[in-house]
């Protein structure tokens, strides 16, 4: 398809967003043509009929070459692509580490200096309930999604230090229209405040290498962005509104249950899947 620009000023000619036929991607691109002429949308799914300012790519993030096509000629990448949730190691890691691997290394041939990266709450998820964690916590992964996404802040660390190409790894809670548990009471990061933290990650003049948690301002905090607040993400929602949808439980997490004493929640008792298992 042909792209249009609307001839007005904007900060970048043309954005990437990988995942875009993910749950966040579908909220994000439209708003992407607030910052951008020409937007690039991929996935490795079916996409929706492009916009007018839009360009459509189906794409395997595990293709190197089709990934170094793919960011030919951006100037910024939004990397939501990939397996969000556990699954088998080798579906994993053909998704999230090959697959982030061939998109930093086709940046830093193709001159790309700013990548906003979807690493995830679960990069830190056998952290207990009781802590509040900022951007200097160590990495503790609750699962092997949880792994992957610890690889690739790692990697995007690398790529900073060694080439110079700026990322800010949104470690998102979770992001729905509406939370879908208790814990989501306190992880839950609105559609509306997603994209600002996306905008914010996008227009920030020299970020270096950031980590920023993905939360509104929730009545309950495990996390602290005092370290990132030079990005000036400041939430508008909050899942108060939301509190009446389970019951009241009591305030002392129960700690014979993992589920209740770690942040990753029901991540933490996963078993690691095989894949064509039977």
């Amino acid at each position: 398809m042909n792209a249009t620009s609307t001839g007005a000023r904007k900060p970048f000619g043309r954005l990437l967003l990988t995942g875009a036929a993910g749950n966040l991607g579908r909220q994000l691109r439209g708003a992407l043509a607030n910052w951008a002429d020409v937007v690039r949308v991929s996935d490795i799914a079916a996409l929706d009929d492009a916009a007018p300012h839009e360009e459509t790519r189906v794409v395997d993030l595990a293709d190197r070459p089709a990934v170094m096509d793919l960011v030919d000629g951006v100037d910024a990448i939004v990397h939501l692509g990939g397996i969000s949730v556990d699954a088998p190691f080798d579906d994993l890691v053909d998704a999230n580490i090959t697959g982030t691997y061939n998109l930093y290394e086709a940046a830093r041939k193709h001159g790309v200096k700013r990548v906003v990266f979807a690493s995830s709450n679960h990069a830190i998820g056998f952290h207990p309930v009781t802590e509040v964690l900022d951007a200097d916590a160590p990495l503790r992964p609750d699962s092997l999604y949880g792994v992957t996404k610890c690889f690739g802040e790692s990697l995007s660390r690398y790529y900073f230090d060694r080439f110079g190409i700026e990322t800010v790894c949104l470690r998102i809670g979770s992001s729905f229209e509406v939370p879908k548990n208790p814990r989501m009471l306190v992880t839950y990061l609105s559609y509306r405040d997603f994209i600002e933290l996306v905008r914010c990650s996008l227009l920030t003049n020299r970020v270096g290498h950031a980590i920023v948690y993905g939360a509104s301002d929730n009545p309950v905090k495990w996390w602290d962005n005092t370290k990132a607040g030079f990005l000036g993400f400041r939430p508008q929602d909050s899942s108060e509104q939301f509190a009446g949808l389970f019951p009241v439980t009591a305030p002392t997490a129960d700690y014979d249950d993992p589920t209740q004493r770690y942040q990753g929640g029901g991540f933490v008792v996963g078993e690691p899947l095989e894949r064509n298992a039977k």
